[in-house]
């Protein structure tokens, strides 16, 4: 059974029937996956989100209202009881395998040969392997062996 998001009221979407440009038009601005991206590395408090970005406040401050508003981040007090913290709802969990997806990309596409860079390990400090789509056979799937299908519009 597919979850919602909550969103903000009177979202218009830039192609109402594509699921990719949906999830453009709510997080496809580099600073809010940049969040999410700090969201899962720990960050948690607005000085932490602004300090690994270099994002300007007032943007920050956008984009965390923006997240909040689409179900992605919640807000709660922090253990100290002084201040407001941000973590990931499960929909912005759910945005894991695509951060992966995006970095393994460029872990591939944006460095020249040698040149450093992070890289992402699992609790074991083993470093994660690449994903690949599969489909329900085991064959890998790449944009040459799939398509877009319009599902059956819902009456109500």
């Amino acid at each position: 059974m597919p979850r919602t998001t909550v969103r903000a009221p009177n979202q218009e979407w830039t192609d109402p029937d594509c699921p990719v440009a949906r999830t453009l038009d709510l997080v496809g601005d580099r600073w809010s996956l940049l969040v999410i991206r700090d969201a899962m590395d720990g960050a948690r408090s607005f000085t932490e989100f602004q300090r690994r970005t270099g994002i300007a406040r007032n943007i920050l401050t956008d984009r965390l209202r923006k997240l909040i508003a689409h179900g992605l981040l919640a807000q709660r007090t922090a253990p100290s009881g002084r201040r407001q913290e941000y973590v990931l709802t499960e929909a912005g969990r759910d945005l894991f395998p695509a951060i992966l997806t995006l970095r393994q990309w460029g872990e591939r596409h944006a460095f020249a040969a040698g040149e450093t860079h992070s890289v992402l390990v699992d609790q074991h400090g083993v470093t994660v392997p690449e994903i690949a789509p599969t489909g329900a056979d085991g064959t890998l799937l790449g944009a040459d062996t799939t398509h877009v299908q319009r599902t059956p519009s819902q009456a109500s």
